[in-house]
């Protein structure tokens, strides 16, 4: 890997960290005036239709993206990752931008503490004691057994387990898959799974809210595909410390446009919750070196 294709990798983080914030900021619009899931069943037509698309597109076209020996944990790993968008959205709508992903920032520290038990993968001392403070931080967050303490903070920490347990069996499919193949499950089956249940909870959509939809799905499938392109031209491991930016951009949308406020404890929490997980990051890095 050359030093220009790790610096476009991280323009490319950094770009789909900013796209994916415009996402979050147009499904906490929508989510604020339709049903939840009848949003995420929309968005998730125009994922499905991005996915098969590329699919389409690669050697051995839909039937090769689609073998796989595992299909019903790809299938769960699929509806997981739907559970934890329509989780997210209600959070965006309950606590705002700026508090859900203050605490949802914890899943890379969940990945760590769940890798040893449920993949066999080692795990040192200095990560568990990297997790343990991050946790702080997500109990400096959440404020429990003080008068401030909200129940509904409680939303984006289901959400980032459901996004740890997600990217865990995405990496346990890994062993007998490959990437193009998970991809087009989550796309596939995530796209049945939620019109199943979302097209119960149609209601009609303004027009102009159309337009939001709109920008809603091709914020979605530019962001995906910005993320390809960046583990594309560079290890996961050095781009993927530039993901935290995305509560930077979060924080900024939601002071700005929708008037969120910025609690100093949310900062505290979240620097403690950043700092363990760049610091496990590391760690894996480091471990992972012959």
């Amino acid at each position: 890997m050359t030093e220009q294709n790790t610096r476009l990798g991280i323009l490319l983080m950094v770009a789909a960290t900013m796209v994916f914030t415009i996402q979050d900021g147009l499904s906490r619009h929508l989510g604020a005036s339709y049903n939840v899931l009848m949003v995420v069943m929309i968005r998730y037509w125009f994922f499905a239709a991005f996915v098969m698309a590329l699919a389409a597109r690669a050697p051995g076209g839909l039937r090769a993206a689609a073998r796989t020996s595992q299909p019903w944990l790809q299938v769960f790993r699929a509806v997981l990752l739907v559970v934890e968008i329509c989780i997210m959205v209600v959070a965006f709508v309950v606590l705002g931008l700026v508090e859900t992903h203050a605490v949802f920032v914890c899943y890379p520290l969940l990945i760590a503490a769940l890798s040893g038990p449920l993949l066999g993968e080692r795990v040192g001392w200095r990560r568990w004691s990297a997790i343990a403070i991050g946790f702080v931080g997500v109990l400096i967050i959440l404020q429990p057994g003080s008068g401030v303490f909200q129940p509904a903070a409680l939303i984006p920490l289901a959400a980032a387990f459901c996004f740890a347990l997600y990217g865990l069996l995405t990496r346990y499919a890994a062993r007998k898959d490959d990437a193009a193949t998970s991809f087009f499950w989550t796309g596939a089956a995530g796209g049945v799974a939620i019109t199943l249940v979302g097209i119960w909870f149609w209601e009609p959509m303004a027009p102009r809210d159309w337009i939001w939809m709109g920008a809603l799905c091709l914020s979605g499938a530019l962001g995906h595909w910005l993320l390809i392109k960046c583990y594309d031209v560079s290890e996961a491991s050095a781009v993927q410390p530039f993901a935290y930016l995305q509560l930077v951009w979060a924080s900024a949308l939601g002071l700005t446009l929708f008037d969120e406020t910025l609690r100093s404890n949310v900062v505290l929490g979240a620097g403690l919750v950043i700092a363990a997980g760049l610091f496990t990051l590391w760690r894996e890095r480091q471990t992972a070196k012959p």
